[in-house]
């Protein structure tokens, strides 16, 4: 009874993902043969779950997302991390007027999240809910109706009209092709095919306004990259300078110090890592590792190392006085 209770508690853990799963992908994946999960899918139909069935070839199971559900079924980590992502997405905070209207909706989730859950974990949730705290981080305000119409239409394959603010300070109507959203450092992007300039694009969704989706429908393309999240890497750090460094100190703490720069540390023997980075000032790099307290050697580019010895004649020479 216990193994069947766990896999039915596994079963929909998977479905919660709002993902397709066809009846071999679950069998393989909760080790139980076919009609086992068939007889598992229509245990859940009975408790309430709307879970949806495609037979036939390419058949699927997705579970429906319904006006009500039974209390979600976590297991005690999946509680804790709710709970705390909630809290940290409520501590944002727009530059100008508060709580963002994600952060705002987060507050309100985090407020009432413990009658969705199973009794036996409403009480560490409220403790959670009384104890963690999270400092505020500014972002840009974002509007959760955008971030459902857009991703209902990359869903549908729906083109999408809307109102773009550039940088200047330019309105100009977009027409775009919608395939995916990205957060990246405290902000939220989309990546596009742009109809009027017939290439791939990224936007700031919080720059977005005035969105209709017209029903319109479009063949996807292949993504320009392996991910939506690498193509926008790409795109933020094009123009920049790449830099590779080996530091003298363990990841951890290097990435403490660079927390806030898109970076990858690779962590290497004998408590070292190799950083590499895309930054438009050596100089600042160089004085954030010189803060470390641990040698380091600057692989490429060799305009860095120069850069560097620059830096530190003119630090000797500011040191030995009048």
């Amino acid at each position: 009874m216990a193994d069947n209770t766990r896999r039915l508690l596994d079963l929909l853990a998977y479905l919660q993902t709002g993902r397709r799963f066809s009846g071999s992908e679950l069998a393989d994946r909760l080790q139980a043969s076919p009609r086992t999960i068939r007889r598992d899918i229509e245990r859940l139909r009975s408790y309430g779950y709307p879970v949806v069935t495609q037979p036939g070839p390419g058949g699927f199971y997705r579970l429906s997302a319904g006006n009500a559900l039974p209390p979600m079924v976590f297991d005690d980590e999946e509680a804790v991390a709710t709970v705390v992502g909630l809290g940290l997405l409520a501590a944002t905070t727009a530059d100008d007027d508060g709580a963002t209207g994600m952060a705002a909706a987060a507050d309100r989730a985090f407020g009432k999240i413990d009658q969705f859950l199973p009794k036996r974990l409403r009480a560490p949730a409220t403790a959670l809910r009384g104890t963690v705290e999270a400092t505020a981080q500014s972002a840009p305000a974002i509007d959760a109706d955008v971030l459902a119409t857009l991703a209902t239409a990359a869903a549908r394959h729906e083109q999408v009209t809307f109102t773009y603010t550039t940088r200047t300070g330019t309105i100009a109507r977009r027409r775009a092709e919608p395939y995916r959203q990205v957060h990246r450092l405290l902000r939220w992007y989309l990546l596009a095919w742009d109809l009027d300039r017939a290439d791939w694009r990224t936007f700031r969704i919080d720059r977005i306004g005035e969105i209709t989706s017209g029903g319109k429908r479009f063949t996807p393309r292949p993504l320009p990259a392996e991910s939506a999240a690498d193509y926008l890497r790409g795109a933020l750090t094009a123009g920049r300078y790449r830099a590779v460094v080996t530091v003298a100190a363990p990841a951890d703490r290097v990435a403490d110090i660079l927390r806030f720069q898109d970076c990858d540390i690779e962590t290497l023997t004998g408590g070292r890592c190799r950083v590499t980075t895309w930054i438009d000032s050596f100089e600042w790099l160089i004085l954030n590792l010189a803060f470390l307290d641990a040698d380091f050697v600057i692989e490429r580019p060799a305009e860095f190392r120069d850069r560097c010895r620059t830096l530190a004649e003119r630090l000797s020479r500011a040191g030995t006085g009048p």
